[in-house]
C-alpha cells in the first residue's frame, strides 16, 4: 500500500511536467488501480482533505463529493470537525494540526476554508508539501499576502482554484464576453455594488473558552484578544484582525467579475478616492469593519469604477447625512437605476449590460438572438461548475478557473480601500507595476502588517 501511494504521488509531479510539455496523459494512476475491475476502481476519484470546515468548508463538500472522496478534516474545532465527519457519512480521520495533514502521502489535494487570517500560511504550506489546493476567497489578508503567495504558486506546478465560484457561473461569463467583444462599445464605467450588511455591534461579552476551541491557534497571525463567540464562524469578518468586512468579503467576488469584463486581470486602479461609515465606536470587543462605504477609482484606458455599497438613505442613517461620506455616496449611486440592487454593471458609449447573482441584463442580451457572438469572438475561460473544474484540472493539468495572479490583482483594490478607511485617506495613487501606493509612507506600511509568534508566514 505505501508503494502504491507513493507512486502515485511521484506519478502526479510527472504528470504536471508533462501535461506543461503538452502531453495527454491520464492523472490518477497506480499498478493496483489499473489491473482492478472498471466496476470497483477508484482511481479516478482523487483523495481530498477539508481544512476548516465551521460553515463554507461543509457547503463546499456538497459540490466536492460529487466527483472525489474527501477522506480527512481539520480544525481547531473538534466539535465542528465531529460534525463534518458525521455530515459525510463518518468515516473520515479527523486532524487537528494542519501540518500533519499535509504530511500525508494519500491525500492529494486541500481545501481551505478556514477564516482569512489562516488562509495565506495554509495555503503556501500545501502548495510546497504537493498538494493541489481550493482555496477559499478572499484569497488573503494583506496585499503583501497575495504577492507572496503568487510568487510560491508561480515556482509549483500544483493546480490551485481559488474559490470565486460566479466566474463558473454561464451569465457572468456571458456578460464579460459581450463587454469584451464590444457589444456596449467602448468601456467607459463600471459599477461593482455590495449588498449592504451592518455591523453594528458590541462591546461583547468575554466568556470561557470552548473545551473543543484551541483559542490560540485559531488567533494564529492575529493579536491575542480574549474570547467572544463573536470572533469565530460567520461573524469573524466583521473584524479586521481575522478579515475585511464586506470590502473584501463580496468585494473578492464582484472585483473579479469587473476586472474579467474590463480586460484589467494583471494590473489594477490608478487612482482610488474613498471614504466609509464605522458603525461602532472604538472598542476591542465590538466589531471595527466598516459597513458603508464608497470608492471611486480610475483604471487604465480612461475606465472609471465606482465600487460601494447599495442600499437607500435609511442604511446611512440621519447622523451621517451632512457628511462627506453621505454625500459621495449618493454621488455614486446616482449611476445606478436602483440602488437596493448588487451586481456589475458595465457602461459604454454604446449601451449596457448588469449582471448579479440571477442573471444577466441589457440590450445586448436581448439581441443576441437575432446577432449571436460570432465564432471568431474573443473566448473567455468557460466553466459551469467551479468545484468540478478544479478536479477535472487536477487530472489534466490545465489551468483552472481563477489563478493565484488574477484574484490577487482583483482583490488589491480592495485592500486598498480598508487602508484608506483605516487610515482615513481621502485619496490616494497606486502603481500597478510596482504595487506600491505613491508618496505615502505609512500607507505603504500597511500593504503588510505585524504577525503573532510563531505563526509567521514564512514563503
Amino acid at each position: 500500500m505505501t508503494s502504491s501511494i507513493f507512486n502515485r504521488r511521484d506519478f502526479l509531479r510527472s504528470a504536471g511536467r508533462l501535461s506543461a510539455a503538452g502531453v495527454a496523459i491520464p492523472y490518477w494512476f497506480t499498478g493496483s488501480s489499473a489491473r482492478a475491475d472498471e466496476s470497483t476502481a477508484k482511481n479516478d476519484r482523487p483523495h481530498i482533505a477539508f481544512i476548516g470546515v465551521g460553515l463554507r468548508g461543509p457547503q463546499l463538500a456538497e459540490f466536492a463529493v460529487k466527483d472525489a472522496e474527501v477522506v480527512a478534516v481539520c480544525d481547531v474545532d473538534s466539535r465542528q470537525a465531529e460534525k463534518f465527519k458525521e455530515k459525510l457519512g463518518g468515516k473520515l480521520d479527523i486532524c487537528n494540526d494542519y501540518r500533519k495533514l499535509l504530511e500525508r502521502n494519500d491525500i492529494d489535494a486541500v481545501i481551505n476554508a478556514t477564516p482569512d487570517h489562516w488562509h495565506t500560511a495554509i495555503n503556501i504550506a500545501a502548495i510546497k508539501s504537493g498538494k493541489d489546493l481550493y482555496a477559499e476567497k478572499p484569497l488573503t489578508l494583506t496585499i503583501d499576502e497575495g504577492k507572496m503567495l503568487r510568487k510560491v504558486a508561480a515556482q509549483s506546478d500544483r493546480i490551485v482554484q481559488i474559490g470565486t465560484h460566479h466566474r463558473s457561473r454561464p451569465h457572468f461569463h456571458l456578460a464579460c464576453e459581450l463587454v469584451r467583444n464590444g457589444r456596449i462599445g467602448k468601456l467607459k464605467h463600471v459599477g461593482v455594488t455590495l449588498p449592504y450588511r451592518h455591523t453594528r455591534g458590541g462591546p461583547f461579552q468575554i466568556k470561557p473558552v470552548p473545551p473543543e476551541l484551541n483559542w490560540d491557534v485559531y488567533q494564529g497571525q492575529a493579536p491575542v484578544h480574549e474570547y467572544c463567540k463573536e470572533r469565530t464562524l460567520y461573524t469573524f469578518r466583521w473584524w479586521y484582525e481575522y478579515s475585511g468586512g464586506m470590502t473584501t468579503d463580496w468585494g473578492a467576488h464582484w472585483m473579479d467579475i469587473a476586472h474579467w469584463g474590463m480586460d484589467v486581470e494583471n494590473t489594477g486602479p490608478l487612482e482610488i478616492e474613498a471614504a466609509a461609515i464605522f458603525p461602532n465606536k472604538p472598542n476591542p470587543n465590538s466589531y471595527n469593519t466598516a459597513d458603508r462605504f464608497v470608492a471611486e477609482m480610475e483604471y487604465p484606458g480612461d475606465i472609471k469604477l465606482s465600487f460601494c455599497v447599495v442600499g437607500t438613505d435609511k442604511h446611512y442613517g440621519r447622523s451621517s447625512m451632512d457628511s462627506e461620506e453621505f454625500k459621495l455616496f449618493h454621488q455614486s449611486n446616482a449611476k445606478f437605476v436602483d440602488r437596493e440592487r448588487n451586481g456589475i454593471m458595465f457602461t459604454g458609449d454604446k449601451g449596457r449590460v448588469f449582471a448579479n447573482k440571477r442573471r444577466v441584463y441589457g440590450k445586448p442580451v436581448e439581441q443576441l438572438k437575432d446577432n449571436p457572438l460570432p465564432e471568431d469572438r474573443v473566448r473567455l475561460y468557460e466553466s459551469n461548475d467551479h468545484m468540478k473544474n478544479f478536479i477535472e484540472c487536477m487530472k489534466t493539468r490545465k489551468a483552472p478557473a481563477t489563478s493565484v495572479a488574477v484574484h490577487h490583482r482583483s482583490l488589491t483594490p480592495c485592500h486598498l480601500c480598508n487602508i484608506m478607511f483605516r487610515l482615513g485617506r481621502k485619496k490616494i495613487t497606486w502603481d500597478p507595476k510596482a504595487e506600491q501606493i505613491v508618496g505615502d509612507d505609512e500607507a505603504n506600511g500597511w500593504l503588510s502588517r505585524e504577525q503573532r509568534v510563531p505563526y509567521v508566514i514564512e514563503s
